[in-house]
């Protein structure tokens, strides 16, 4: 059994192959790394980070995502705004012991989270 496993892609399914890949491309400023049919992957999203991938499924999201991205940023207003104009959608925002983060929808419903980097 390998203990060797290299960090690949967090691999997200969806119906529209192409909104989300231009929606996630143009808000993380990522390129295209790869293209097959049904499949697109998108460059690291930082050195040694985890790539972004995309698989084209039949069937709706039907229930919340039982894992998500979690983006630090400098400006999270700033980038949320951005997400918004890029089609996201605000679901609602969190305290916790000064810990504030923003919980966004892709335009298929995905939820993703940004907060301020530290």
């Amino acid at each position: 059994m390998s203990t060797e496993a290299s960090d690949g892609s967090l691999m997200i399914d969806c119906n529209d192959l192409d909104t989300m890949v231009g929606f996630w491309s143009s808000l993380l400023d990522l390129e295209i790394a790869a293209t097959y049919p049904s499949y697109v992957f998108l460059k690291r999203v930082c050195e040694g980070g985890r790539g972004l991938a995309f698989q084209r499924v039949p069937e709706p999201r039907r229930d919340k995502n039982r894992i998500h991205l979690d983006l630090s940023e400098v400006e999270p207003q700033v980038f949320i705004a951005h997400a918004i104009d890029l089609g996201a959608t605000r679901v609602e925002d969190h305290e916790l012991s000064g810990f504030h983060w923003t919980v966004l929808a892709d335009p298929e419903g995905n939820l993703f989270c940004v907060n301020k980097a530290h």
